[in-house]
């Protein structure tokens, strides 16, 4: 059974921290594959900085073409709005019930991971796997050596499709993000 990341995400742009995340838990991890899963709407950000959600879908497409392991998904753009993991989760599932899923997330996301819905059943259902990120606050003592939460050592990655989008607007040259 192919064990399957998923890597959600608005992926507003796609820039090259998120290849690098996909690839280092392709490579190093006992991940079979990865799927970039675009998301529509992240209820936790503003829709309206959103690019349309096929025009990200093309750039995640146009990232990973050279990535045999890695590839996009838009599964969330067929269910209703706004989803939520665990409801896509299940979908994926029922779609596919020879893949073992799993959630690929930073920790920054775990840190705030009691606030998903029914995260309590996506915790006992799926293994987490969990890249750093340079955030405030702590992960919850209830979600440190959890038996389903991978902390898995990557480089860490300082850009942000926030970071790419405010130099476009701001009219600077950027090349490979």
């Amino acid at each position: 059974m192919k064990k399957i990341g998923l890597y959600f995400g608005t992926f507003n742009p796609i820039h090259i921290g998120h290849l690098a995340i996909a690839n280092h838990m392709v490579e190093f991890s006992d991940l079979d594959e990865v799927w970039m899963v675009v998301t529509p709407h992240n209820p936790f950000k503003k829709k309206s900085s959103l690019l349309d959600n096929h025009h990200r879908l093309e750039m995640v497409y146009k990232a990973t073409e050279n990535y045999p392991n890695i590839h996009p998904s838009d599964i969330e753009f067929k269910l209703p709005q706004p989803n939520y993991t665990i409801l896509t989760l299940t979908n994926l599932e029922e779609r596919y019930p020879n893949k073992d899923f799993c959630l690929i997330m930073g920790a920054d996301n775990l840190k705030s991971f009691h606030k998903w819905k029914n995260y309590e059943a996506i915790l006992e259902n799926y293994k987490l796997y969990v890249y750093p990120r340079i955030s405030e606050g702590t992960i919850p003592e209830n979600f440190q050596n959890h038996p389903k939460i991978n902390l898995v050592t990557a480089p860490i990655m300082e850009i942000s499709s926030t970071f790419i989008r405010n130099a476009i607007k701001n009219k600077k040259t950027l090349h490979r993000f």
